[in-house]
């Protein structure tokens, strides 16, 4: 594959005017960080999504800010050509615009990541306009956001208050946020939310009027349980099931004495 140009935050604000849809995905460590980049992604997300994926958990919301640059770090160290963005977890950011900026800081200068991501707009535009006026930038997270999962009453709740999303994504693109998700909500929403603004409209769940998709790697390549499967998730590959099969012929082989044969031995 031809060598790329490294994305920066002002080809990925600019892709929306040229029609180019974006491609993003979720990354926690260094080698997947390295397929991913390699693959040709537009960005690669460190996501709070790590306290499901990775550690098994049942929200989003234990995830601390030293976790997330402990995942962010490894991530941008592979990356050479995506847009690498961090998300802010739960209570980094809520307590004061101070706060989020201080969180948002430790993430840029010990992950080497180029942006960070939070949850909100409309309530979130002076936390947003204080990272972006210290020029960090930031992705707001409209629609379902699941850090707030108490008060939603559970994950995968789809978000039809139009109203509140449009003005969620207009306070967020005004406070100087350079682009959105937009997780959740029905396509002709999305496909509103995308016209209403300037900045580019990253969509899961949200059909495919966004300017771009995010998908959780650990998804569409089938690494998570088949029992996960909400609407919007296409599965891309089933490396759970070749996995599995892989890692059964080899444990057979040292049982029954085929590995390592005189192929994989030294003499």
């Amino acid at each position: 594959m031809a060598t790329q140009r490294r994305m920066t935050v002002p080809r990925f604000v600019a892709a929306k005017g040229s029609g180019q849809k974006l491609s993003m995905v979720t990354a926690y460590d260094y080698s997947w960080a390295q397929i991913l980049d390699e693959a040709g992604v537009d960005s690669i997300l460190v996501g709070d999504s790590l306290g499901m994926v990775v550690q098994g958990k049942a929200s989003t919301v234990p995830v601390t800010l030293d976790e997330i640059i402990y995942h962010g770090e490894m991530v941008a160290r592979a990356v050479t050509q995506a847009l690498v963005i961090v998300d802010l977890p739960f209570m980094t950011y809520q307590v004061s615009p101070q706060q989020a900026l201080e969180s948002a800081g430790r993430i840029i200068k010990e992950t080497g990541a180029q942006a960070v991501k939070l949850e909100g707009g409309e309530k979130q535009a002076a936390t947003i306009r204080a990272i972006a006026e210290a020029d960090i930038p930031v992705m707001a997270h409209v629609g379902m956001q699941p850090q707030s999962i108490s008060k939603l009453g559970g994950h995968g709740r789809i978000q039809r208050d139009i109203d509140r999303i449009l003005a969620d994504a207009k306070a967020a693109e005004a406070a100087g946020a350079f682009a959105l998700c937009i997780e959740l909500v029905p396509r002709q929403i999305a496909a509103e939310v995308t016209a209403a603004v300037s900045i580019p409209t990253i969509g899961i769940g949200a059909g495919p009027d966004c300017d771009g998709q995010v998908l959780v790697t650990h998804d569409l390549l089938g690494i998570s349980p088949p029992s996960f499967a909400p609407k919007f998730l296409k599965r891309y590959a089933d490396l759970r099931c070749i996995a599995t099969e892989a890692v059964r012929t080899y444990a057979e082989e040292v049982r029954t004495g085929q590995f390592p044969d005189a192929e994989h031995s030294h003499e």
